[in-house]
């Protein structure tokens, strides 16, 4: 900027001494003086006397255009835009044709305050009268063109008026007059982890904890994860027993940027290790973003083979805790320019990232997609403005709540340089809200924490939408997003996996959920209540959603091949008693019959219908009938 700047002085000098749309001779000398002494003090980047001694040549003669023209790409400097803009405006009425050339940068700043249609005025002017000669100046101002039709049209495509962007510092706690950016919440917001650049020279990760409404005064991470070297961009896992970051020129790097791991212990973080050959590269490998179930891990890289500079990539825990090779996410979000940044949402479905290569504002605008059936991606859509602007636009992270956005600026408010800022997202760029379920899983014999898988699948789509592991003692937390009918499944072999469901796309809970789990071994007598067969009422016919509980039947029968079942139904005590024992054992038959059609022998199959007369729970309630009306499977041998 500060170039350009001085390019423009060059120009308003060499116009004052040899052109003649207004006449130089009659400014007034003394203003003269002040706008030569204003050019030195530019020079020497001291702005603020520059402007000083420029104000006072308008003062002076208010009709010298080439200081108004001045303090209009100094006020843009300083990104004063209204400023900037009176000034540009006034030189424009002064002398409509000497000031052409500066109708580019003045549409820059109305741009700036989001006022593109008379920006695109501003070009359209420019291009009709004085057409840059030199194709590259041309090029840009086409750019230019381009950005402010697509905002005019976005907001026509978009109108949200009611939308307030009013970013908030988030305090004193966490920013300080050094650089902060990167920031990261814990999954219940009371964790704030961020990079901060440390004398301008170290990047170190900080850590601040939310007390009452107000962020403690940030500390350095526990453990060994800081060094003498920069550390930044960092993910921290769900349960937040995982740190992925990023490091530059250490000695067991692949290249000069790599990303390395550290795990949570009693004294804090380990000692960090490089994730390896099939995650880096050669080249820079940087902003790591990991999915909510651990299991994918997203990041940029400008390694050979892309599209363009950097691209997204992607890669996936394996069965045997180690990552795949790494996978480009395609042309559907990468492009012949920068995409990176990547951040998906614990609702494991929505990613946002930063991208020059798609249509936008001019510089690095945010994007989102999300992830739709067949595990394929929406097309990228733009946040519109004033989230982005004709700037560069960074990091993004997004709490739970998928309302609260934090971000790294550096506003009028910081208190140096970047500062992390929070706000509300506008309502249709929100990923889904997200609570989540935490507990234990133990053996339902020995009390003991076990190890096994948790599931949460869609009922609709039979998608699998997040898949962990739990730790050794048996612990797990899972995101749960609002707004779809999920399974939950629990599965160790060698035990009766456990099922549950959350029915949650017409309604929107705004509680968490703690369930710790008993799995049963498999032996004789073994039972448990299959919650995810569906029926209509007083019908035995399967509805779809109960595919997904089917297929875990199928696994199991197939991963215990000796194994022999009964499958029981049970009703509430509505209607006749008959009546209940014949569509009990009807709906028994029904999910025999799957499991016969996926291949399951039917002699290991048998079914029994109990009608109403082994109630679990109360039938004056209707909560008590719910559950009354059940499906269970029993292990009759094995």
């Amino acid at each position: 900027m500060k170039k350009l700047f001085l390019f423009l002085l060059s120009i308003c000098f060499f116009n004052l001494l040899f052109s003649q749309p207004y006449n130089p001779e009659k400014i007034k000398k003394k203003a003269i003086q002040y706008y030569n002494l204003a050019q030195q003090r530019a020079i020497e980047d001291n702005y603020a006397s520059a402007i000083g001694l420029l104000l006072q040549a308008v003062e002076t003669d208010n009709n010298y255009v080439d200081a108004h023209l001045a303090l209009g790409s100094l006020y843009a400097n300083l990104k004063n835009h209204k400023n900037s803009i009176k000034h540009f405006e006034t030189a424009f009425s002064l002398d409509s044709n000497y000031t052409l050339d500066y109708k580019s940068p003045y549409s820059i700043q109305l741009a700036a305050e989001g006022d593109f249609e008379k920006a695109l005025e501003a070009i359209n002017d420019l291009l009709s009268k004085k057409p840059p000669k030199n194709p590259t100046s041309l090029e840009k101002i086409e750019n230019k063109k381009k950005s402010y039709q697509f905002a005019i049209e976005f907001e026509k495509n978009n109108p949200d008026k009611n939308y307030v962007f009013a970013p908030q510092n988030v305090g004193s706690g966490v920013n300080t007059s050094e650089p902060e950016y990167f920031p990261s919440l814990s999954i219940d917001a009371t964790e704030l982890v961020f990079t901060r650049r440390v004398r301008n020279i170290n990047e170190d990760f900080y850590s601040s904890k939310l007390n009452g409404e107000q962020w403690d005064i940030a500390k350095p991470l526990e453990g060994n994860i800081n060094t003498p070297q920069s550390e930044a961009a960092q993910t921290i896992s769900q349960d937040g027993q995982l740190f992925i970051f990023t490091a530059r020129d250490r000695r067991d790097s692949y290249g000069s940027y790599d990303l390395y791991y550290s795990i949570m212990t009693p004294d804090g973080w380990s000692e960090s290790v490089n994730l390896g050959s099939n995650v880096n590269s050669e080249q820079w490998d940087s902003q790591p973003c990991l999915s909510p179930d651990k299991r994918d891990l997203y990041f940029a890289s400008r390694r050979l083979g892309g599209f363009g500079g950097s691209d997204i990539y992607v890669c996936h825990l394996q069965d045997n805790g180690r990552w795949s090779k790494a996978e480009n996410l395609g042309a559907g979000i990468n492009t012949a320019g920068d995409d990176q940044c990547p951040f998906i949402h614990v609702d494991n479905q929505t990613l946002y990232f930063t991208s020059n290569g798609w249509q936008g504002y001019g510089e690095n605008d945010l994007f989102f997609v999300r992830r739709s059936y067949g595990n394929t991606w929406t097309k990228p859509k733009n946040l519109g403005y004033p989230i982005n602007t004709i700037n560069d636009e960074g990091t993004l992270f997004i709490a739970a709540d998928g309302v609260t956005a934090y971000y790294a600026s550096d506003r009028n408010d910081s208190k140096g340089s970047l500062d992390i800022y929070k706000f509300e997202l506008r309502k249709d760029i929100r990923p889904f809200k997200t609570l989540w379920v935490k507990g234990k899983v133990t053996d339902k014999k020995t009390f003991n924490g076990i190890q096994s898988t948790v599931e949460l699948i869609d009922l609709k789509t039979k998608e699998t939408i997040t898949q962990v592991k739990t730790d050794e003692s048996g612990n797990y937390l899972i995101t749960l997003p609002v707004g779809k009918d999920y399974a939950f499944n629990v599965n160790r072999k060698g035990y009766l996996f456990y099922s549950d469901n959350f029915l949650m796309a017409d309604k929107s809970p705004d509680s968490t959920y703690k369930k710790n789990i008993a799995l049963q071994p498999i032996e004789l007598n073994a039972n448990v209540v299959l919650k995810n067969i569906f029926f209509d009422f007083n019908e035995f016919e399967l509805k779809p959603a109960s595919q997904v509980e089917l297929d875990k039947l199928v696994q199991l029968m197939n991963e215990n091949p000796m194994l022999k079942i009964e499958i029981s139904g049970h009703t509430d005590n509505v209607g006749k008693p008959s009546d209940n024992l014949s569509l009990s054992m009807e709906r028994a038959r029904s999910v025999v019959n799957y499991l016969i059609k996926k291949n399951i022998d039917a002699k290991r199959l048998s079914t029994k219908g109990f009608g109403e007369t082994n109630p679990i729970a109360d039938n004056n309630t209707e909560e008590g009938r719910a559950l009354n009306r059940r499906t269970e499977m029993k292990v009759i041998s094995q």
